[in-house]
């Protein structure tokens, strides 16, 4: 019963940490062909679920050696004390950041609504990049499952129902993008702010500080507080500019 109650608190955990994931997963889908997308997801967190289990299994076994220093670097302006799991999530900081930045560009650019030209991006490319954030994110989940339990039948059948979910659910969510696409715009700001957090948390996480000042790691509390307001603040333009047009 210990393990059932578990393994629910688990898929609701997964769920709450995988909404950063599920957007990414949606925009990222919605450069390949039409035709492709339902298949570029499903496959993408498919594989993205094995490859969770295996990092589960790895993180299980040599935990230490992820949290491990393997360097150490100070001086007066810049100090840095990397292991393992800090670099991962710094490069999926960069690069969602790099993602978000680039995907607004286009969107102000002349060509956005005349040409596709992220189309002729290859599928195969896509699912690779789901699958690499898919590991990137799982990270924290599996992290926190970890320190609920030690059962690890618990955390892999957590890890299974809660990526059939965030396949059932990418694809509403990637539909409410095509039909809404205003709202394009405040997801790849969300993804903005995600990038930030896992930049905040790699580099807390690696010890770094500039000038004496360590990097403290974004808050849970502080992001969810930022996507309300960004949310808040869409919603709000959206019913004002309807107000005006009615004039």
């Amino acid at each position: 019963m210990e393990n059932i109650i578990t393994l629910l608190l688990l898929i609701l955990l997964q769920a709450v940490l995988g909404f950063d994931n599920l957007l990414y997963i949606s925009l990222e889908s919605k450069r390949a062909p039409e035709s492709e997308q339902k298949r570029v997801r499903t496959l993408g967190i498919a594989i993205a679920i094995v490859l969770r289990i295996v990092l589960l299994f790895v993180l299980v076994s040599v935990m230490q050696y992820f949290q491990e220093p393997f360097a150490d670097v100070h001086n007066d302006w810049f100090a840095i004390k990397p292991n393992v799991h800090s670099l991962i999530v710094l490069f999926g900081g960069i690069f969602i950041v790099y993602t978000a930045i680039k995907e607004i560009w286009h969107m102000l650019s002349d060509h956005d609504l005349t040409t596709s030209s992220d189309k002729k991006v290859s599928t195969g490319k896509i699912i690779t990049m789901i699958v690499i954030m898919n590991v990137v994110f799982s990270f924290d989940s599996i992290l926190s499952a970890m320190a609920l339990t030690d059962v690890f039948w618990v955390m892999a059948t957590a890890i299974i129902i809660s990526g059939v979910l965030m396949i059932w659910l990418a694809g509403h969510v990637s539909e409410f993008l095509k039909k809404n696409r205003l709202y394009e715009v405040l997801g790849l700001f969300i993804l903005f702010v995600v990038g930030i957090m896992l930049l905040t948390e790699g580099g807390h996480l690696a010890h770094i500080s500039f000038l004496g000042n360590p990097i403290t790691p974004m808050s849970k509390t502080t992001f969810y507080f930022v996507i309300v307001i960004l949310v808040v603040v869409d919603v709000v333009q959206g019913q004002y500019q309807k107000k005006l047009m009615k004039k």
